[in-house]
């Protein structure tokens, strides 16, 4: 691990949930919309330093901050960034301040609420993103809810709003006992391995888990009990059926948060394969049926949707399916893949989200019955949607088709059938995205109300600039990805391929007093 010099992340963290309080405390609206606006472009400029100071050379966590926090339990804070999660800062800095700006002019009710609470979920998130101490990541995790709760359920446009908010808070509680249970199983396993006594000995620190050796049968245990939990946020079929209803209940720019954010797939990558390598190895076929089934399940029913709203839900769950199928690949254009393509959320899946809110805002509808010949009224609108949806269906020049490509050639690679079932998903994405499209923003215009829409207001206009460009960037030079995440994927595959590790439990050629005297040292320094 390498220490940082500055608390830059303490600094990621801590900043919006101080503006969070400022903003909630302000004097009128119009003074905590500028102070939000503020502490959110404060923010993304921190996280470009923060990326500014990353050294992709490194495989190890860096900028790492490390304080005791309840040393009678072995809890730290400790937190870090490593090439896996050093991108998803500046990318969910991003995505919240548009969505900042998004809601701008639309929150009428509670303005400085709600400003704080996106502020909040913000601070929160970066903790997910950077936590690397097993109960600050879960308190981070659980910490989600809250904001996301009242702002589904007091800001949601849909008349289920608060039945809405109530399904999404049961279903992510649910996932979160399996978590909690893995994260307690991992530390009493430190403390048999240590043959040492509870709670003394116990350990969360994520650096130490990944050198404290599992059997066989608790990795099984610890490898269903994290996807479960992950699963859920992700989200995986069968467990995804809270989106569709949030993206049709909750405000569009709260849906574009959900979707661009993939907390789940990202707990995945960062503790579940790591940390049970040889189950992960083991039962890779079930991650990768489960991605499959995600995959097309998610893509068939979006062919069948009239409403923008579900069908951009329903394309989300189809997408992850293909990101967990890259993981599941254990090879190195699979796993590229999957990070990119998780990126690619917040800047796609997350804008093309918002326009469909602002067609919302100015329709009051998004069924397809309500809409066509959009091109013509709004072709501004028109001309980003189509950008941002053909970058998700991965055509070449956006930065979704170095993405897909990967992640076709890695599944691929890894088997026949995986390689059909990606190369299926990514034909249904083209069909039921430019069948939309077609249905929406071509042909006559037969509402008088489309005639007379507003194109996008240069607020609106400005907001989808710059992710507009990020994914062209991306997409003529995918190697500014690429090469910041290669180094830690290597090892990341390394862990999984090479581990020492094996299916009975037993090491290879390790002895078990040599593994305690590096377990004693790291919890000495």
């Amino acid at each position: 691990m390498i220490e940082a010099g500055f608390p830059i992340i303490t600094l990621l963290i801590v900043l919006p949930l101080l503006g969070a309080l400022v903003t909630g405390t302000a004097g009128d609206s119009h003074l905590a919309k500028r102070i939000a606006l503020s502490i959110a472009g404060a923010e993304l400029i921190a996280t470009l330093v923060t990326v500014y100071l990353f050294n992709a050379d490194e495989s190890a966590f860096q900028l790492v901050e490390h304080h005791a926090w309840l040393p009678n339990l072995n809890i730290q804070y400790l937190v870090g960034i490593d090439g896996i999660s050093v991108l998803f800062l500046p990318m969910s800095a991003l995505l919240t301040l548009v969505a900042i700006i998004a809601s701008w002019n639309s929150v009428q009710y509670l303005p400085r609420f709600h400003f704080a609470l996106l502020l909040a979920l913000e601070g929160v998130t970066i903790g997910v993103f950077v936590a690397l101490d097993m109960v600050l990541f879960f308190l981070f995790w659980e910490l989600t809810l809250p904001p996301l709760f009242f702002l589904i359920g007091l800001w949601g446009i849909g008349p289920q709003r608060r039945t809405a908010a109530m399904k999404y808070t049961l279903f992510m509680l649910f996932g979160g006992v399996p978590l909690l249970f893995a994260i307690i199983m991992l530390a009493v396993n430190h403390a048999i391995q240590m043959h040492g006594s509870i709670p003394q000995d116990l350990a969360f620190s994520l650096p130490i888990l990944l050198d404290t050796p599992i059997p066989a049968d608790w990795q099984t245990i610890i490898f269903l009990l994290l996807l479960a939990g992950f699963a859920v946020k992700a989200p995986l079929v069968p467990f995804h059926t809270w989106l569709p209803t949030t993206a049709m209940e909750a405000p569009a720019h709260t849906t574009a948060l959900l979707t661009g954010l993939k907390l789940g797939a990202f707990g995945l990558l960062r503790y579940t394969m790591p940390l049970t390598p040889a189950a992960s190895v083991e039962y890779s076929w079930v991650l990768g049926i489960l991605g499959a089934i995600t995959l097309i399940y998610g893509a068939m029913i979006a062919l069948q949707q009239t409403n923008l709203r579900r069908l951009l839900a329903y394309a989300s769950i189809s997408h992850v399916g293909l990101v967990i199928v890259g993981i599941s690949t254990l090879n190195m254009q699979g796993l590229q893949g999957a990070i990119f393509q998780l990126l690619n959320f917040t800047l796609i899946a997350g804008c093309l989200m918002l326009i469909a809110g602002f067609i919302q805002h100015r329709l009051g509808s998004t069924e397809a019955i309500h809409l066509g010949g959009l091109a013509k009224a709004v072709p501004r609108l028109t001309a980003f949607f189509f950008l941002f949806a053909i970058a998700s269906i991965g055509v070449p020049g956006g930065s979704g088709f170095p993405a897909e490509l990967l992640l076709i050639i890695g599944a691929l690679n890894a088997h026949p059938s995986l390689g059909i079932a990606a190369l299926m998903g990514a034909i249904l994405g083209a069909g039921y995205m430019l069948s939309f499209i077609r249905r929406a923003f071509y042909g006559p215009v037969v509402h008088a109300s489309i005639s007379q829409l507003q194109d996008l207001r240069t607020r609106e206009l400005g907001l989808l600039c710059l992710p507009a460009l990020l994914v062209l960037l991306f997409g003529f030079f995918p190697n500014l990805i690429l090469n910041t995440n290669k180094l830690t994927a290597e090892a990341w595959l390394n862990r999984l391929t090479n581990s020492s590790f094996v299916s009975n439990g037993d090491y290879v050629q390790q002895s078990q007093d040599q593994h305690e005297t590096e377990l004693v040292s790291r919890r000495v320094q």
